[in-house]
């Protein structure tokens, strides 16, 4: 009785799981299906082409679009992830009530709808009488990845000893050089987390980067919006299609990686 519960609670999670799936990846499956479609049209099958994609590579707007959306994108979760690491690193050692207080604020940008922020963005620059253009698109991208860096370093700097700084500092290093060459390796795999996820949080992006962009500055979402009024364009599907295989195959490499580097201390031990 028990064995055939067993086995009914495993072909029901299946089910279940198969469901979740097909629900997260079916959107995905037609738009890549649609980026080979020879018609223009996404209700009928003209058959198998790859002319929208040779089409991508000479429409100037949306390569220039993803130019600036990629370069964003690196620039900002960059330097985010620099302020970020510090930022986790300084709250990591803060104690009393003022770090409970500092934490809290740090969730809300988490929180906060996208829209309050990218109003409250477009104002204070307006306020400040600060050009709307690349610039100001940069600063909103780093200030709401910063929150995400941080807290993606915070658990590693939470699992690493708490006596590993110190002992540092007793062999003769000095504070800055202890972080830098001791603590910062210690959390580096909360600290590629945090760099990662701000890039797909800034490639991600739209009502922010909607309301401080300037005149000539386009990203590639705000590109896609403006083709919702005369149709989507199939190249996007095209372009979508690369997004998402290039993705797959950075995680997967990184999977193979890391059980790779697993094997190895395997091996070792």
């Amino acid at each position: 009785m028990n064995r055939q519960k067993s086995r009914l609670m495993r072909v029901t999670s299946g089910v279940y799981a198969a469901f979740i799936f097909l629900f997260l990846y079916a959107p995905i499956a037609v738009l890549i299906a649609l980026s080979f479609n020879e018609s223009k049209l996404r209700s009928s099958w003209g058959g198998f082409s790859l002319k929208w994609y040779a089409s991508l590579f000479q429409n100037d707007r949306i390569i220039s679009a993803l130019g600036t959306t990629l370069l964003l994108a690196l620039l900002s979760a960059a330097i985010a992830t620099v302020i970020g690491t510090a930022a986790a690193i300084g709250l990591h050692n803060l104690r009393g009530p003022f770090r409970s207080v500092l934490l809290n604020l740090t969730y809300i940008p988490m929180l906060n709808p996208d829209i309050v922020t990218g109003v409250a963005m477009l104002l204070l620059f307006t306020f400040v009488g600060y050009s709307m253009g690349f610039s100001s698109l940069l600063l909103s991208h780093i200030a709401f990845n910063i929150p995400y860096v941080v807290m993606s370093v915070l658990p590693k700097l939470k699992q690493m000893n708490p006596n590993l700084l110190d002992a540092a500092m007793d062999l003769g290093m000095k504070p800055a050089t202890a972080i830098t060459k001791v603590v910062v390796p210690e959390v580096m795999p909360g600290v590629v987390t945090g760099f990662l996820l701000a890039i797909t949080m800034s490639i991600d992006d739209f009502v922010i980067s909607f309301f401080t962009t300037g005149p000539g500055v386009s990203t590639l979402s705000i590109e896609i919006y403006s083709m919702t009024r005369r149709g989507v364009n199939p190249e996007i599907n095209a372009l979508s299609t690369i997004m998402f295989v290039v993705v797959l195959a950075l995680l997967i490499a990184v999977n193979l990686r890391s059980g790779q580097k697993g094997g190895e201390m395997i091996n070792i031990g």
